[in-house]
């Protein structure tokens, strides 16, 4: 009885001192059963089938979400942040490398003029991307983004997947971005792009390594660290001075256009195209890192479809008319990788405007870094608060509201991979990732609006995975059969009819069970169903090279699931729902919901 009592006494005392922010005790990192000893970690292991099959099965709550998950990173982030802060961080997040990087490289290598389709196409994958986030996020509103949304609709096992992605894709994207600001900073200073890099002997593009990279991810992430809202307010003046140049370079690029340079304007046919389509899809990443900060918006019900619908339709646009205006500047075979709109204004002899766009692109570039410092942070706090990798990272700090610990894990990691690995080596990594997020997110919510537990029908279940199966399907075979015969027709003349009779059949057969409360996807199953193919079709234009890539970084994952992921959420879902340390009020919740 008295070491009951004492036991109480030292929770309470737990309660009343919350304990140091910087900590690094074992508990801290392994605090799951299955970890405290060799003998339990055995254990563990040899439950390993049985503990997956819960997982694969189990499937989160919107309130456990919202609510309980919450408690793990014991203080609150800080509700700071309107729809005008969201749309601003929208440009911020979104335009920088691509646009100023994968425009040039993808125009003289793929595509050719005809670059603008390419963006027109994985404008539209993004924009029905787009459509699902902001449902899910204004019905959500967490941190975890994607992967919150994932583990509500799809299971544990899916949401793991969509994690490992994730932090793949945030720790590619931020080293990619980090290699073209310095790219773009030796043009400044009138050098080749990449005199600032130490040449070694290692293999092709790991040969060049680049300590400029590491430096400007280190100074955006204790920027993003400090405070959300003194972030928010550098981006606005950011991002204001990377529009202006922007529009500067749409009508400078306009009124020295020759129209003969857009002839031939497929030089390497549709294929070109979609390769390309594929590849600039990375220059529309980002704009999920708004979902993640629902928790810091102050109305999320109103502010992230302003943000994130109104950000994303003007980027859309954008994009296309600065592809447009690079390829009638300069012809697609004299274009710069490297550097295009610096190099095509020299072109044209406007040698000073080379300056200035490199200033602006590096502005724009800088944003992208430091609002996905924000974003990314976040994402790894939620994954951290279902013990998918150790709950240190959950952890919010008290007086900045920010997650440090968070931001250093995925910056440290681009660091790294920025110092060693080139471009074009981590931008195709990086679309296959971010591709099969947003199909994943599609199948998600088309599972929202027709399965409800405990009202569908178990029949009507079967009949939604069964059309979702052959939808999923025949995307693959549209891509398969796209990739081995271009020129080809017989084979769409099957897939595409099974995709439309699956969409079909869900919109006919099957009442949908959930209506969005505040803003949902119009023309559902339709536009869900057109993101799976686009995605698909798009992942499948990918060369071989990143699929490799892909597949050795998800054995990988799968590896780390196995030995750590699987059980540390086991033991998670099993321990008894307590209060822990936690600056969350009620009236939180209540906001987070309206």
């Amino acid at each position: 009885m008295n070491t009951t009592v004492m036991d109480s006494v030292g929770e309470i005392e737990d309660e009343i001192q919350p304990r140091s922010y910087w900590r690094w005790t074992k508990q801290d990192f392994f605090p799951e059963e299955s970890f405290q000893n060799w003998s339990t970690y055995q254990s563990a292991l040899s439950q390993t089938f049985t503990r997956f099959k819960d997982r694969a099965a189990s499937r989160s709550e919107d309130a456990d979400e919202i609510e309980e998950l919450r408690k793990q990173s014991e203080n609150e982030m800080k509700r700071c942040l309107s729809w005008w802060d969201l749309t601003w961080f929208g440009f911020g997040s979104v335009i920088g490398a691509g646009i100023f990087v994968l425009t040039g490289q993808e125009a003289h290598e793929h595509a050719g003029p005809a670059i603008i389709l390419s963006y027109v196409a994985s404008g539209i994958s993004a924009m029905l991307s787009v459509f699902c986030y902001t449902e899910f996020a204004v019905e959500i509103p967490v941190a975890g983004g994607s992967f919150a949304y994932i583990r509500v609709e799809l299971g544990d096992f899916a949401a793991f997947i969509t994690a490992g992605n994730i932090i793949l894709g945030s720790i590619a994207g931020g080293a990619a971005v980090a290699r073209a600001w310095t790219s773009y900073f030796t043009t400044l200073l009138n050098l080749h792009p990449n005199s600032l890099r130490i040449h070694t002997n290692l293999a092709d593009g790991f040969n060049l390594l680049d300590p400029i990279a590491v430096a400007v991810l280190v100074i955006t992430s204790i920027i993003a660290i400090s405070s959300t809202r003194r972030t928010s307010y550098f981006n606005w003046i950011a991002s204001a001075i990377n529009m202006m140049v922007i529009l500067f370079v749409i009508v400078a690029g306009f009124a020295h256009a020759d129209s003969s340079n857009l002839t031939p304007f497929m030089p390497h046919g549709a294929k070109g195209i979609f390769v390309a389509a594929a590849i600039v899809y990375f220059a529309y990443g980002g704009f999920d890192n708004i979902a993640t900060m629902a928790e810091e918006t102050k109305n999320p019900s109103k502010d992230i479809p302003l943000g994130l619908l109104g950000s994303m339709s003007i980027i859309t646009v954008i994009y296309c008319l600065m592809a447009l205006s690079l390829s009638m500047m300069q012809k697609y075979t004299d274009i710069d990788p490297n550097a295009a709109y610096s190099v095509a204004f020299q072109s044209v002899g406007m040698k000073w405007a080379k300056y200035l766009v490199a200033l602006g692109a590096l502005k724009g570039m800088t944003t992208v870094l430091l609002v996905g410092a924000i974003g990314q942070a976040r994402y790894a706090t939620h994954i951290a608060r279902v013990h998918m990798i150790p709950p240190w990272f959950a952890l919010v700090h008290p007086k900045t509201g920010t997650p440090i610990n968070a931001t250093l894990l995925i910056r440290l990691a681009s660091a790294c991979i920025a110092f060693f690995s080139s471009l074009d080596v981590l931008a195709s990594l990086l679309s296959v990732s971010s591709l099969l997020i947003s199909m994943m997110m599609a199948v998600a919510l088309l599972v929202r609006r027709y399965y409800v537990r405990g009202i569908t029908p178990r029949t009507n279940l079967l009949k939604l995975t069964f059309f979702l199966l052959v939808i999923i399907l025949s995307s693959i075979g549209t891509s398969a059969y796209w990739g081995l015969n271009p020129n080809g027709w017989l084979g769409y003349t099957i897939t595409v009819p099974l995709w439309f009779l699956a969409t079909l059949a869900i919109s006919v057969l099957l009442p949908q069970e959930r209506t969005p409360k505040v803003w949902g996807v119009p023309l559902v199953p339709w536009f869900p169903s057109l993101s799976i193919v686009i995605n698909l079709f798009l992942m499948g234009s990918l060369g071989a090279q990143a699929f490799i890539r892909f597949g050795i970084c998800t054995v990988v994952m799968l590896m780390y699931y196995i030995l750590f992921g699987l059980h540390a959420t086991y033991d998670m879902a099993r321990q008894p729902k307590k209060v822990v340390s936690s600056k969350i009020s009620e009236e939180d919740v209540e906001k987070a919901r309206s």
